[in-house]
Parts: C-alpha cells; structure tokens; sequence
C-alpha cells in the first residue's frame, strides 16, 4: 500500500498543479485512506476528526451503512441507465421524495426536478429555469456568494479569485449586491436591487440563505422576506442555493425554513447522497410546467449520468437516515451548543481578533489581526496545527481567515468540545496537546 508521500508523489506527477496544494514541508494535505462516522485514516494509519463531513457531504456519517447497502444493492442490479432516454425507478421515487420535502411540505403544492451531477449545475438548471420563465437574462447575486465555477455559474459566483481568469469568456449576467450582516444594511440592499431591477432585464434574485464558502455569514431575519417581496413585486423568481445548507444543517430541514420563505426553485447537493455526485434542482410544479416545454423525444437540458440510479437509491437512504434520526433537530440543539463555545473564544486573550458566527452545524470564527486586517497566513497555520493534532477543519472566506465548523450532524457535543479546547490552546498559543 502507498504512503502518503509516494501517492502525492503521483499527484505531482500527473494530476494539473492548479488542483491540490501540497505544502513543501509535508504539513499539508493528508492522504484520506477510509472513513467512518465522524473518523477519517489517512494511508500513514493516523486518525482525525473530521469537522467538516467533506465539504458538508457526510451529514448523516462518513460510509453510513444504510447509505452504503443502498449503493452496493443498487450497483448489483443496474449500475447505468439512460438519463433523459429510458429512466429508472430509483429516479422517479427520488423526485418524488424531493417533492415531499420541499414543496409539499411548505404549501401542499407539487415540486418538479431537474436533476444533474455537482452542486453548480443544479444552479445552471435554476438560471435557465428563470430564462424561461421571465424572458429576462439579468440575475441578481449577493457579494461572497459562492454558486459553483462552470461557466453559467461563474456569473453569480462573486469572488474575482474564481471569475478574472476566465472573465473574457463570460456572459456576465450577474449583479451583485451587498450581502447584509445586520438589520441596518437591509434599506441599502433594497436599494440596490431596486436600482438592479430598473435598470435591467432581471429575471431572478439567487441567494445563499446562510453563506458557506464566503466566510459563515448570517443574514437579519428580515432578509429572505424581503428578497420574496421584490421578487414577487417585479415579477422574478426566488432561487434559494442550499447546495451547503441543505438536509438538516443549519437546524431545519433547508435553511430558508428559519425565515419563513418558500423559494420558487431550490438548488441541491452536497448532503443528498452522503457521498455520491447528485445534486437537483427543484422547482413549484407549476413554474416548471410553464417554463420549460415538454419533451417530445430531445430534451434540451440532459447530461450522460442524469439522475444516477446508485447516487439516486443513496439519496433516498440518506433522506431516510436523517429523517429517522431527526438530525435536522439534533443539529439545531448540537449547532447552539457549538456556537456558545465558539463565542467564549471571543473573550480570551489572543493575538488575533476573534469574531464568531453561525446557524445549527454551520459555524465559523472569523479571525482579524490587531490592525483591523483578515489574518490569512495566521488561519492557514492554525488549520495545519489542528491538522496535526488530529483534527480537520477548512478556512472560508474571500480572505481565507474564517476557520469553518460543518462536521457530521451524528458529532457529538464531546467532539466539539475538545476541538474547540484544542483551537483555544493554539489561539493562545499553547503547544501541549495530546493528539485524538
């Protein structure tokens, strides 16, 4: 078996540059081997916890067994089917249930879904939803919203990092407004969208509920209300992106349910399969009905692998896990939890300025140095240490410097609690740690 030297070794050798970083000084990554649970081993035998259920996917556990058998039964009878041509059961169930817990859940009425492969296509299916619908090409975004990086999506994913590259080669669609943080931001971003909407053809507003990737941002309560009154004053559609908030994360079942808001499309992924490339987007009946033409033998939105029977029968596994186990309310009481111990490290003293923040399982502490400026390099070194200690966590934000908490909604409040002690010991700059 490879260690992890020689298989990043491989990585360097064949796989593009602009891929995986690899530290010089073998600091980072590590080389996942297997994992279960909230456990990962990496292919040198060492364990960690994983803090971030691999981008938000194992909600319900790393190679929860249900999921597991589901996938392995599924791959035993019919591995492949024909996407847009001859379907499967699995397919038409799993629309069905999307449905169930969408739509039907929020006001009695039929959902109907497009599925893809990854998170930004699902948003794709959203913006050529809206087209259809509205006529209008125009979308408003948020700044840090983060909506994936195929070409449709490049043009509301707000970060310059991802979009100058390729900018030239870009429609450039997407207009950006303010993201708020408190109630006294509201009046300039309705302004914004106001001015957004006079002076375009917009169709659709897309929204993070909650942003992940740019940095665990919580809008006021009155945001998503006031996205839904705009959208329905000029005639456009809500999306609400829940590819990272979805399936129980932030304490309900998709987090738009904390404001009170019914998108009319909603963007899926990430957590529907625990662990299969899937994701959907599911619109009102009616809207889809309307927007898009019936098929008379050519679709034209379809892809090779659309609606894959084994990512299809784990979705309908992982549903009912989390369904079962009600993680959806664990991680609301398990989320209160963290987010007290993540605001106790506000008070302590530290060389950096600490800020926390989050919703259920979505939880982050910002980190700025004593001159007001993000502490980048500080949060990368601090994810390393943690990393060596035994633990996982990623930085998010357009800076780099807020360290992200998404583990498993199964974590328990044990687990976070050593590795909040462990991140306060590096935070003040304690050296003595045992490893997990």
């Amino acid at each position: 078996m490879a260690n992890t030297n020689e298989i990043l070794q491989l990585l360097r050798d064949y796989e593009s540059r602009n891929v995986v970083f690899i530290e010089q000084d073998g600091s980072w990554p590590i080389v996942w081997e297997q994992a279960k649970g909230m456990i990962v081993q990496d292919a040198d035998g060492k364990k960690y916890l994983d803090l971030t259920a691999a981008f938000g996917v194992a909600a319900a556990g790393h190679a929860n067994a249900a999921v597991v058998k589901a996938g392995q039964k599924q791959m035993g009878q019919l591995l492949h089917a024909m996407g847009d041509v001859h379907p499967h059961a699995r397919k038409a169930e799993l629309a069905r249930e999307l449905s169930r817990l969408t739509f039907e859940r929020w006001n009695g009425k039929t959902g109907k879904v497009i599925f893809s492969n990854s998170g930004f296509e699902a948003v794709e299916a959203a913006l050529k939803t809206a087209i259809l619908a509205t006529g209008r090409h125009g979308v408003v975004a948020f700044m840090g919203g983060y909506h994936g990086l195929g070409y449709g999506a490049l043009n509301v994913t707000h970060r310059d990092f991802f979009r100058r590259p390729f900018s030239p080669q870009l429609r450039d669609f997407g207009n950006f407004a303010s993201f708020p943080k408190k109630k006294s931001d509201l009046a300039t971003v309705e302004f914004q969208i106001r001015n957004f909407f006079r002076r375009g053809r917009v169709g659709a507003i897309l929204v993070e509920p909650v942003q992940a990737r740019g940095g665990i941002h919580v809008p006021p309560p009155e945001f998503l209300p006031l996205l839904r009154k705009l959208c329905d004053e000029f005639g456009a559609l809500l999306i609400a992106d829940e590819i990272y908030t979805g399936f129980g994360r932030t304490g309900k079942w998709f987090a738009c349910e904390h404001f009170g808001v019914v998108p009319d499309l909603i963007c899926l992924g990430k957590a529907l399969t625990g662990g299969f490339p899937l994701s959907a987007c599911v619109g009102r009946a009616d809207l889809m009905n309307s927007a898009w033409p019936q098929s008379h033998g050519e679709a034209i939105h379809t892809s090779t692998f659309l609606g894959h029977p084994v990512g299809c029968a784990m979705a309908l596994a992982q549903i009912a896990e989390i369904e079962t186990k009600d993680l959806p309310t664990v991680a609301g009481e398990l989320g209160k939890f963290l987010n007290e111990q993540l605001a106790l490290l506000q008070g302590m003293k530290s060389k950096l300025q600490i800020s926390a923040r989050g919703l259920g399982l979505l939880a982050g502490i910002e980190l700025t140095r004593p001159d007001g400026k993000p502490a980048t390099a500080e949060t990368f070194g601090i994810n390393k240490e943690m990393l060596r200690r035994g633990y996982i966590l990623l930085p998010e934000g357009e800076h780099g410097n807020v360290i992200s908490f998404t583990p498993p909604l199964i974590i328990t409040k044990t687990q976070l609690a050593k590795a909040v002690g462990e991140l306060k010991k590096i935070l003040t700059a304690d050296p003595s740690s045992p490893r997990l």
